[in-house]
C-alpha cells in the first residue's frame, strides 16, 4: 500500500459554512427590531405612552344674564299683602271650610262660630220691629181720625155751632195723635237699628276672607274658643293666616357698600332654591330707606314681572342685579365651556373629551362668547368633561392623569 501524501491535503476556503451562532444572532436582532417597531407604533398611537397630567373642565349650562350681573344678593320671598284672619267676637269654632293651601276669594266664608244666641236676638229684634210698625200704623189711623174731627170742629166753631171747650178738646186730641205718630216712627227706627245690629252680630260669627288669597297656616280647629284678645289659656286669636300671592316680592339684603349699584326699576333675575332650573324676571320695586345696624345692610324689594303659581312665600331666593334688561333670546340657557379648553387644529375648533383615562379629540361648532366661556352649538353636550388648557403633546387617545389642584 502506498502511503498518502498528507501535505497535499488543503481546506477549500471558497466554500462558506453557516455557523449556528451567527444564525441565532440574526434571529435575536430581528426580534429586537420587530419589538422596537411595535413599541414605537404603540407609543405614537398612545397605547403605551406615559399618562399626561391635565386639568379638567365641565361643559355646563349657563345663562347670558351671568355676564350682565353687577351684584348678587340673597333673601326670601315675602307676601306684601298678608293677614291673620280672626273674629271680632268671642265664640266656639263650629265650622272650618278651608285648610292649608286652599285658595279663597274676597268675602268667602272661611269659618263659623256658634251663633244661636245671635240668631235668637235677631228673631226678637224682628218681632219688636213688627210690633213697632203695627203701633205706628195704629197711631197714623188715630191721627187721621183726629185730623178730620179737628178740621170739622174748626169750621163749626167759626159758625158758632160748637162750644170753645169742645174745639179745644178736638185740637188737643189732634196734637196728641201727632206726637204718638212721631213716637211710633222713632220706635220703628230704633227697632230697625236693633235688628241691623243683630245682623252685624251674626256676621261677626262668620269669618270671611278680606281679599283673594291662599291659606298659609291654620291656627285653630273645630271646638276651639276664638277670641279677639286671646286672653284665655286655650283661646285662639287667629283662625288662619292668608297671603295674596299676587303681591309676592323678594326681600334681599344688600350691603351698604354696594348700594350704589342698585336703583329703582333696575332689571333683575331671580333664582329660587326650590326651583333651581328656572329663572324669573324681576325688577327693583323699592329700596327701604333704613339700614340694619347689626348687619350693615339695606333691604331691597324686588317684584316678579311674570307670575308663577310655583312661587310660594318664605322660599329662599338669589337675586342678580343686571346692567340691562335681558333680550328674549337671552332668557334661555346656553351650553358653554371655558375658552381655554378649545384649541385650533387646522382651522377647526376642537376639544379633548375625557372618556375614562383617555381623551378623544372632538370637533365642535362654537357660538357667542360669554366672558371666559364660549357657547357650544354642536359637538358636545352639557355635563361632558373636557381637558382645560390642553398640553401640546396631548394627542387623540392619549392616556391622561388628572392633575391635583
Amino acid at each position: 500500500m502506498e502511503k498518502e501524501d498528507l501535505s497535499k491535503l488543503k481546506i477549500d476556503k471558497s466554500v462558506k459554512t453557516f455557523r449556528p451562532a451567527k444564525r441565532k444572532k440574526l434571529i435575536y436582532w430581528t426580534v429586537i427590531i420587530l419589538l422596537i417597531g411595535i413599541a414605537g407604533f404603540l407609543y405614537f398611537s398612545g397605547f403605551i405612552s406615559p399618562s399626561v397630567p391635565v386639568e379638567t373642565a365641565t361643559i355646563s349650562q349657563i345663562y347670558p344674564s351671568q355676564t350682565l350681573s353687577q351684584l348678587n344678593a340673597s333673601g326670601y320671598v315675602v307676601a306684601q299683602r298678608k293677614a291673620a284672619v280672626a273674629s271680632k267676637v268671642t265664640g266656639r269654632l263650629v265650622s272650618l271650610m278651608v285648610e292649608e293651601g286652599s285658595r279663597v276669594k274676597e268675602g268667602q266664608v272661611i269659618a263659623r262660630l256658634e251663633n244661636e244666641d245671635a240668631i235668637a236676638a235677631r228673631d226678637q229684634a224682628e218681632a219688636n220691629l213688627k210690633v213697632a210698625q203695627a203701633n205706628l200704623k195704629g197711631a197714623k189711623a188715630e191721627l187721621e181720625e183726629a185730623s178730620l174731627m179737628f178740621n170739622r170742629d174748626k169750621q163749626l166753631i167759626a159758625k158758632g155751632v160748637i162750644s170753645r171747650s169742645q174745639y179745644d178738646t178736638s185740637e188737643a186730641r189732634y196734637l196728641r195723635t201727632q206726637a204718638s205718630v212721631a213716637a211710633a216712627e222713632a220706635v220703628v227706627i230704633a227697632s230697625t237699628a236693633a235688628l241691623r245690629a243683630t245682623h252685624v252680630a251674626i256676621e261677626y260669627t262668620l269669618i270671611k276672607a278680606p281679599f283673594d288669597a291662599v291659606v298659609l297656616t291654620k291656627s285653630a280647629d273645630i271646638g276651639d274658643i276664638v277670641t279677639p284678645l286671646g286672653a284665655a289659656a286655650n283661646a285662639k286669636a287667629a283662625v288662619v293666616t292668608i297671603a295674596d300671592l299676587r303681591s309676592l316680592q323678594v326681600e334681599a339684603d344688600v350691603s351698604e357698600t354696594n348700594l350704589a349699584l342698585v336703583k329703582v326699576n333696575q332689571p333683575c333675575e331671580i333664582q329660587l332654591d326650590a326651583l333651581p332650573d328656572s329663572r324669573f324676571r324681576g325688577e327693583v320695586h323699592a329700596i327701604v330707606p333704613t339700614a340694619d345696624r347689626a348687619k350693615a345692610t339695606i333691604m331691597v324689594k324686588i317684584r316678579f314681572i311674570d307670575k308663577d303659581s310655583r312661587v310660594l312665600p318664605e322660599m329662599r331666593a338669589k337675586v342678580s342685579f343686571l346692567s340691562r334688561a335681558l333680550k328674549q333670546e337671552e332668557e334661555k340657557p346656553r351650553t358653554a365651556v371655558l375658552k381655554s379648553a378649545v384649541i385650533n387644529q387646522n382651522g377647526k375648533k376642537t376639544l379633548f373629551l375625557i372618556e375614562g383615562d383617555r381623551v378623544v379629540e372632538t370637533s365642535v361648532t362654537l357660538g357667542e362668547p360669554f366672558g371666559e366661556m364660549v357657547e357650544i352649538l354642536e359637538g358636545a353636550k352639557a355635563g361632558d368633561k373636557v381637558v382645560d388648557k390642553p398640553p401640546k403633546r396631548l394627542r387623540n387617545g392619549s392616556r391622561i392623569k388628572i392633575a391635583e389642584k
